[in-house]
This record gives C-alpha cells, structure tokens and sequence, in this order.
C-alpha cells in the first residue's frame, strides 16, 4: 500500500473514531454507558457482522464485558444476531433502522416512568384522602393544593401516555416523517 493510501486509511479511521467517540459520549441519552457506546460504533462501523472476540480484540476488553454490552445493545433493539454459513459464532451487526431503536429506548423508559409516576400519585391521593376530615384547617388548605397538583400531574402523565402510544403504534411518523 502506497504512501498516500496509508495516510487516507488512518484520515479514514481517525474520522470514524471522532465519530465514534461522539456517539458514546451521547449514549447515556438512551440509558446505555460510554463503554457500551464505543461497543456499539465499533460494530456499526465493522465492514462485516462481529463476533464477541472480535469486539474483545477491537476494543481491548474482555469477551465477558463484550456479552455483557452486546446484552444491552440487543435490548435496546440497536444491534441483531445475524447467522453465516459454516460460522458457528455468533455474530452481531447494528440494526439499520435507528428511527426503531429510539423508539424501543424510549418507550421501554418512558412507559415506566409514567407507570410509576402514576401509581405514586394515586398512592399520595390515598394518603391525602384520609387526611381530608381534619380539624386543621391549613392542613386542609395545604390537601387541596396538593389535589390540584396531582390533578395536573395526572394530566400530564395521561398525555404522556398518548406520545408513547404514538410510538408504539408507529402514529408518530405520519406527524413526523422519518
């Protein structure tokens, strides 16, 4: 390989390393660590699908920790095992479409979120509820401001729910086109 080529191989690898790097400082957006991360661009930057000593060997860390971050990856729907003739290994490629792997992410968290969010504002009507018949009366001033609180918060909730349903459904791209 000539001179000229080496440099744009390592101008090549030096742009997807800043690219990569960018990209795993960002993951925490999808609740996935810097490590994982770097996991992630390696294999969407591999020219064919990896297997775990792959990554192992690529990015310098065990094979354990490289299960581990595939695990991740798969759940959050942003890489797929993908099979090859005679390999038996298992072998890993990113999943090309992004628009999904947001959406898993964030409906997984969000759903939950909203869910306990709820139930701890129904707890706390529970608790204000049995509180209503007290004789003091700035306590009573201060349960129905709080009534008036959760009221709002469950109304927000509610609507959340509605923008998570546009995901799961897949509503969400008629609003806003991939």
């Amino acid at each position: 390989m000539g001179s000229n080529h080496q440099e744009e191989w390592e101008k090549l690898e030096r742009a997807r390393e800043k690219f990569i790097h960018e990209l795993s400082q960002n993951m925490h957006l999808y609740g996935i660590s810097e490590t994982v991360g770097r996991l992630y661009g390696t294999v969407l930057f591999s020219n064919k699908p990896m297997n775990l000593d792959e990554m192992s060997e690529s990015l310098g860390m065990s094979k354990t920790s490289m299960s581990t971050g595939i695990r991740t990856l798969l759940k959050a729907n942003m890489v797929e095992r993908v099979w090859e003739k005679g390999n038996r290994k298992d072998l890993y490629k990113t999943v090309d479409d992004w628009y999904k792997s947001f959406s898993t992410v964030f409906i997984n968290r969000w759903r939950s979120s909203v869910d306990n969010n709820l139930k701890a504002l129904e707890e706390m009507k529970r608790s204000l509820t049995e509180l209503e018949n007290s004789s003091d009366e700035t306590i009573k001033e201060l349960i129905q401001e709080d009534m008036e609180k959760l009221r709002y918060a469950k109304q927000y909730y509610e609507w959340l729910k509605k923008v998570v349903r546009l995901f799961e459904t897949g509503e969400i791209y008629d609003i806003v086109p991939k």
